[in-house]
C-alpha cells in the first residue's frame, strides 16, 4: 500500500515538473521571439482584436455570441441574455435609436463602415466618449443649427457593400453619411481565397457568424478547434501559461489549414463570389477589378444621397506601418505586408475627388505623435475605465471635423 502511495505521488510530482520544464521552456522560447519577456495574458490579449476582446471582457461569451442575423446587412447584435449587449439599439448596432423620419431637433450624421468605425461612434454603452459627435457639437455649429447627432452604423469586420446598404435603408432619416472604410475592404484584394482567409484565426472564427457552414467544408473542423482554443484561453490558469499559449498557437495554425482546404461541394460561400480565372489568376487585374468595385459602391452612396439630400464624405482610415513613428508595442502587432498594397487601395479612392466626392485620406493623422496609438493592427488603444478615453479616436475625431468642417461648409464657435 505505501509503495502504491509512493508510486502515485513520485508520478503527480514527475507530471508537476514536466509540466514544469515545459513551462520553463516555453516561456524562453518566446522571450526570445519577442525580444523581451511579454506576459501570457498579453500574449492571448493578441490572438483577438481589441475590438473582438471589448466585445466579450469580462463574460464566458465569444464575439459570435452576441451577433444576429440580418436580411440586409448580414448580421448585427442582439440584447439577448446570456450574452447580449443591453445598449443594443433598435437595429442591432450600438448607441441611439434610429430614426425613421429626420430628427428636426438634431443634425444626424450615420457614420458607417467597420469596426474602426463603430469605435470612433462609441460602441460601449454610456459614459463612454462619443468621440465624433463630441468634438463636432464642441468646436461647429451644425447646417440647421440644431445639436449634432452620429449614428453608429459600423460594425466588427462590415465592408463595402454593407455601408451602403445600411445607408441605403436609412437615407430618408438622416442628414448626412460618412464612410469610414478601407482597411477590411483591402481583404478582396488578394490573389485568391485562400490568402483571404489567412487572418488570425480568432478574429476570423467570432467575427464571421457564417463560418462554420458546412458549405465552407473543413472549415467546420477549423471552427470546432478554434471553440477549443477559445475555452483554453478563458481557464483561469491557463490564460497566464506561457506553454498554453504555444498550444492555443498551435491549434489556431492548424484551424487555418484546415480552413483553407479545398471543399468538395458545388455551391459555398466563396464561389458565390469567385471571379472568372482570368481575372483571379492575374494579381494586377484582380486588383483593378476589386478596387472598380469598391469605387462602385462609394459612388452608390453617393448616388443615393443627392437624390434623398444628403451631405456625404468618405474617410480612408490610418493603418500601422504607414504615417507614423510606432512604438515597439504597435511594430509587434502590426501587419507590414498590408501597406503598400492598401496605399495602392487608398490612392485609387482617392480618384474619386475627380467625381466631385469628397473623400479624404486619414493615412497622416498620427505622424506626429511619439507614443502608442494603437491597440492592434488597426484600432487604436482606449482606456478600460468607463469613459474608453483615447488618444487616437480623439485625434481622429478633431481631424475628420476639421475635414468635415471644410466640406459641408461648417462654422466653428466662437
Amino acid at each position: 500500500m505505501k509503495r502504491r502511495i509512493f508510486g502515485v505521488i513520485s508520478t503527480l510530482i514527475g507530471i508537476v515538473l514536466a509540466f514544469a520544464l515545459i513551462e520553463v521552456a516555453a516561456t524562453l522560447w518566446l522571450t526570445v521571439e519577442d525580444g523581451h519577456y511579454t506576459p501570457a495574458s498579453e500574449l492571448f490579449d493578441r490572438t483577438q482584436n481589441s475590438y473582438v476582446r471589448d466585445m466579450t471582457r469580462h463574460t464566458d461569451c465569444r464575439y459570435v455570441d452576441t451577433l444576429f442575423p440580418h436580411p440586409y446587412v448580414g448580421f448585427v447584435h442582439h440584447a439577448n441574455p446570456p450574452c447580449g449587449k443591453p445598449w443594443v439599439n433598435n437595429v442591432g448596432l450600438f448607441g441611439p435609436d434610429f430614426p425613421t423620419e429626420k430628427r428636426a431637433d438634431r443634425y444626424t450624421i450615420l457614420l458607417t463602415g467597420g469596426s474602426v468605425a463603430s469605435q470612433l461612434a462609441q460602441e460601449r454603452a454610456p459614459p463612454a466618449e462619443r468621440y465624433l459627435e463630441e468634438e463636432l457639437n464642441r468646436h461647429y455649429v451644425s447646417p440647421n443649427g440644431k445639436p449634432f447627432l452620429v449614428l453608429n452604423g459600423g460594425d466588427g469586420a462590415w465592408k463595402e457593400p454593407q455601408p451602403f446598404i445600411l445607408f441605403s435603408l436609412y437615407a430618408t432619416s438622416v442628414d448626412a453619411v460618412v464612410t469610414l472604410d478601407g482597411f477590411n475592404e483591402q481583404y478582396f484584394f488578394y490573389p485568391g481565397t485562400k490568402e483571404r482567409l489567412e487572418r488570425p484565426l480568432s478574429n476570423f472564427l467570432d467575427v464571421n457568424p457564417f463560418v462554420a457552414d458546412e458549405n465552407f467544408g473543413d472549415a467546420a473542423i477549423g471552427w470546432v478547434i478554434g471553440r477549443v482554443a477559445g475555452v483554453l484561453t478563458r481557464i483561469p490558469l491557463l490564460d497566464h501559461s506561457h506553454a498554453a499559449y504555444m498550444l492555443v498557437r498551435g491549434i489556431e495554425a492548424l484551424a487555418k489549414s484546415r480552413d483553407t482546404a479545398g471543399s468538395g461541394k458545388r455551391t459555398t460561400l466563396n464561389g458565390l463570389f469567385t471571379l472568372p480565372p482570368d481575372i483571379a489568376n492575374d494579381p494586377e487585374k484582380l486588383f483593378q477589378t476589386q478596387l472598380a468595385l469598391y469605387q462602385k459602391y462609394e459612388r452608390a452612396i453617393e448616388a443615393v444621397a443627392k437624390d434623398n439630400g444628403v451631405r456625404t464624405a468618405y474617410f480612408l482610415q490610418p493603418i500601422p506601418g504607414y504615417g507614423k513613428a510606432l512604438t515597439e508595442d504597435e511594430k509587434r502587432t502590426a501587419d507590414f505586408d498590408l501597406v503598400d498594397r492598401y496605399r495602392r487601395i487608398v490612392a485609387g479612392m482617392l480618384d474619386l475627388r475627380q467625381r466631385g466626392m469628397a473623400v479624404f485620406d486619414l493615412g497622416d493623422v498620427f505622424k506626429d505623435e511619439k507614443g502608442r496609438i494603437y491597440a492592434d493592427r488597426i484600432h487604436c488603444w482606449r482606456d478600460p475605465g468607463p469613459k474608453a478615453e483615447s488618444p487616437g479616436y480623439t485625434i481622429m475625431a478633431e481631424r475628420v471635423a476639421q475635414d468635415l468642417a471644410r466640406a459641408w461648409g461648417l462654422k466653428r464657435r466662437p
